[in-house]
């Protein structure tokens, strides 16, 4: 109870938390509406090395939705994303399709709580840190929460799915 009111209304994240247990720190931030770099912002704003902040992105691997969780500091590799699902290739999700499928708009699409589950990767990177930030439901608020609770409530793997 005590999380929801630090943050107002629960997002379906963090719910989605609190309903299987999992222990996280909601971090609210003044969203600028011209950022188009919405983890890196996050990072500047709540005063993050930029490596502990993952960004969610949908892609299709064989035509399957996926879901990719990486550092904001690089991008998604989609032959590794692919690989990491036994799939031919993966391409990027069409940005309408990511927000319908997880009930989230884009720059505030939440690994947690999405409207359809679907098979996530996380960036074996993530295991680096005692906690990761990733968005909460929304642009202007993030979650914070240890890389283990991050996969078991998304039911996620690990793998090295990010370069650069």
């Amino acid at each position: 109870m005590g999380k929801r009111a630090e943050h107002g209304a629960g997002t379906p994240a963090t719910l989605a938390l609190e309903k299987a247990g999992i222990s996280f720190t909601p971090h609210l931030y003044d969203h600028d509406a011209h950022a188009t770099n919405f983890g890196l912002e996050a990072a500047e704003k709540l005063g993050l090395d930029p490596a502990r902040v993952f960004k969610t992105l949908l892609a299709e691997a064989d035509g399957a939705l996926i879901v990719g969780i990486v550092p904001v500091t690089g991008q998604l590799d989609l032959k590794a994303l692919a690989a990491s699902v036994r799939a031919k290739r993966a391409v990027m999700a069409d940005p309408r399709t990511a927000e319908r499928k997880t009930g989230y708009v884009v720059g505030g699409i939440s690994p947690i709580g999405q409207k359809t589950s679907l098979p996530t990767v996380i960036d074996e990177d993530a295991q680096l840190f005692d906690t990761v930030f990733v968005s909460g439901g929304r642009r202007g608020f993030d979650i914070e929460l240890a890389p283990a609770d991050l996969a078991r409530v998304t039911d996620a793997v690990f793998a090295a799915i990010s370069r650069g």
